[in-house]
């Protein structure tokens, strides 16, 4: 069961999805149809104990990245049919669970089918950390012989392969240069 304050951040979190920003405290009175600014202060309070939102130096309140949170009720078998997760459920941030270093990650969209056996498929986004350092196996963002690719690393006895998932496609080797860029560290797949 859904409680008020949850359906207040609900309201809040549509309302800074549609405008990417909070409303002000006038705002909130109607969002959340309330009748008084304390009942909002008061609301407003409780997201900040729980570490939904901050107040600033200056007083501004702002997300944290628990605002951003999704719920996160257990697992569920691709399997066989078992009862269904608890109601309890924990915040989780898609960005705290996929990027470790931010300041190293950003996002490419994907064009090709040569990973589509290693999970990677047209139009997904991959999350790539950029670093040189790679191990065998890792999907890696390369540039190689001043052409950009997406491939799995292979070094052995001192050669360097990259090597697709997918048989219509040979695997590549540098006939130049090769520099490793970075390294795939999750896939995201929008449905319809």
């Amino acid at each position: 069961m859904i409680t008020p304050l949850e359906e207040k951040l609900a309201k809040l979190k549509d309302f800074f999805s549609k405008y990417r920003r909070l409303p002000s405290y006038a705002e909130l009175l109607k969002l959340w149809e309330l009748s008084s600014k304390n009942a909002v202060f008061k609301s407003m309070q409780k997201l900040i104990e729980k570490g939904i939102l901050k107040k600033e130096s200056g007083g501004k309140i702002s997300p944290t990245a628990n605002f951003f949170g999704l719920n996160l009720y257990g697992q569920v078998p691709a399997g066989f049919p078992v009862p269904g997760p608890d109601e309890q459920a924990e915040l989780m941030s898609l960005d705290d669970y996929l990027v470790e270093h931010p300041n190293r990650t950003f996002l490419l969209k994907v064009s090709g089918d040569s990973l589509k056996n290693a999970g990677i498929l047209p139009n997904d986004l991959v999350l790539i950390e950029r670093g040189e350092s790679s191990k065998n196996g890792q999907i890696v963002l390369a540039n190689v012989d001043r052409e950009w690719t997406l491939k799995i690393f292979e070094k052995l006895q001192g050669k360097v392969r990259l090597l697709p998932a997918n048989p219509k496609y040979p695997p590549i080797v540098p006939k130049a240069e090769l520099l490793i860029y970075g390294v795939v560290k999750g896939v995201i797949r929008k449905y319809q």
